[in-house]
């Protein structure tokens, strides 16, 4: 199961996906909410956080999940504060009852990954794409709009056409044709 655990937060901060079952791990963990609190409210513990990228709104509330769980933290840049483990292009990482292969996407930031399972067809965007054809910001440090294109190409090579849900950083998750809303934001970027 994945519920977005920001979901009803009233702070500006990225979406927080508690993804239950054989490994129970948080996808991002926020920024000014009690992100801890709220996944106690469905298990009593966090094997693990993947992160899809460190801007603040995504990591702010890491040393709170790491001290309350004891979690270990996995992203694609180990030089970056709280990353434990490196998650490189390519490898799998087991969440819930699934495996999913880490995709290096960058454009939006250098450490961005998407995470998909071809066995569960659901892609955690991070800030990449969002629902309705939005693309992440290319203005910020580290932000690029022709390595953010290349990489929602990529993703649209790499996911099927009939992917069943994509959980985005902000904004509401997409289980209604989210490929479409994919082609969507690759389409608006390129120009």
């Amino acid at each position: 199961m994945i519920r977005n655990l920001a979901r009803r937060t009233d702070a500006f901060t990225s979406n927080v996906f508690l993804v239950t079952g054989d490994r129970r791990v948080l996808v991002d963990v926020g920024n000014d909410f009690d992100v801890v609190g709220a996944a106690r409210e469905h298990v009593d513990d966090i094997d693990a956080v993947v992160l899809t990228h460190t801007h603040y709104d995504h990591v702010e509330n890491l040393p709170a999940v790491v001290e309350a769980f004891d979690a270990d933290v996995w992203g694609y840049d180990t030089t970056q504060d709280g990353v434990d483990h490196a998650l490189e292009d390519g490898d799998t990482v087991q969440m819930g009852d699934d495996e999913y292969t880490a995709l290096h996407t960058p454009g939006h930031k250098n450490d961005h990954l998407c995470l998909f399972s071809a066995a569960a067809s659901v892609l955690f965007a991070g800030d990449l794409v969002f629902a309705n054809g939005s693309f992440g910001r290319t203005d910020l440090e580290e932000g690029d709009r022709d390595q953010l294109v290349e990489s929602i190409d990529r993703v649209l090579d790499t996911v099927p056409e009939d992917l069943a849900a994509m959980h985005t950083g902000h904004g509401p998750s997409v289980e209604d044709r989210p490929y479409h809303d994919i082609e969507l934001a690759w389409q608006a970027a390129r120009f």
